[in-house]
């Protein structure tokens, strides 16, 4: 019997989504035997500080890319919002998985929407490109930084330290908490994180007999989205904590992606989207980088 060893973080949407990976590469190759190897990350251990400050999404992988290194495991499933652009040589992305709701989330007690939030209404996130967004629909509210997995962030909403918090739906959805969320974001209130919504697993690169066992479990269409919204974002060199935000859509043979780079101090955002062939998903997502440059997004980023 063949085997492979998962590695991911102990939190219980990580859990979620590789078992959810287990379960479908059982389904495929009935004589495959699948194990979890669970590791602790240092960005799931420093609950008290922002991201942003500690080193970014990253930190939420490393661990694991040693532990393929080392023999302890053959692949690592992450949530794709949470891979840097650029990965450390070694490593690959072997495959996306069809991409869940891609949206934000409002969730909230007492309020249905953003809008209806009070005048200097307190929102929990410790996402900047939420921040950047959310300031730009309401500079009036209070934005209270919020950290810890899903079920954490949902009893520090109902202990009352927030009138509402931003969350992925997607996480939301594949949790079970789909009744939490209040309403969805428009993608003009809150244009998703690159990658929001997807699941990928990363290979040794070159791995040709893992690459195989993957093959079934890839989506093509998010394939291609994820594509053009990471070739966006490495081409402008963002961080995962960096406040920048990218969403590609295809529509028969058409791919749009749109992207936005904003500044939460100065307040100021800046947009634009391009479309083209589904095919040339990379070059897209470059040209769109391109754009936003030509606007002053590497000016704002490197505040």
């Amino acid at each position: 019997m063949q085997k492979i060893k998962i590695a991911t973080r102990k939190s219980p949407l990580a859990l979620w989504q590789a078992e959810f990976v287990k379960s479908e590469l059982q389904k495929i190759h009935s004589n495959l035997e699948v194990e979890l190897v669970k590791m602790s990350t240092k960005g799931d251990e420093i609950l008290g500080t922002s991201l942003s400050k500690i080193g970014g999404k990253g930190l939420f992988i490393k661990e694991l890319e040693v532990g393929m290194l080392e023999g302890l495991a053959d692949i690592a499933v992450h949530s794709l919002k949470d891979m840097p652009y650029k990965l450390p040589d070694e490593f690959e992305i072997g495959a996306v998985l069809k991409r869940e709701n891609p949206r934000d989330a409002f969730v909230s007690n007492n309020y249905k929407s953003i809008e209806d939030l009070p005048i200097g209404g307190v929102v929990g996130t410790c996402s900047h490109r939420r921040i950047v967004q959310i300031k730009s629909l309401r500079p009036d509210l209070k934005i209270l930084d919020l950290r810890g997995n899903v079920n954490t962030r949902l009893q520090k909403l109902d202990n009352g330290e927030y009138d509402a918090i931003i969350l992925a739906a997607a996480g939301l959805i594949r949790l079970g908490f789909e009744r939490r969320i209040t309403s969805e974001m428009s993608f003009y209130q809150s244009l998703p994180a690159v990658g929001q919504g997807a699941v990928g697993i990363e290979i040794r690169k070159n791995d040709s007999e893992i690459l195989t066992l993957l093959k079934p479990l890839i989506d093509a269409q998010t394939t291609l989205e994820i594509t053009a919204e990471r070739a966006m974002n490495a081409k402008i060199e963002g961080s995962c904590a960096a406040p920048i935000a990218g969403f590609a859509q295809i529509y028969g043979e058409t791919l749009n992606i749109k992207g936005l780079v904003g500044d939460s101090e100065s307040n100021i955002i800046l947009s634009s989207s391009v479309s083209g062939n589904k095919n040339n998903a990379q070059q897209l997502g470059e040209e769109l980088a391109d754009k936003l440059l030509k606007m002053g997004a590497n000016k704002l980023l490197s505040r």
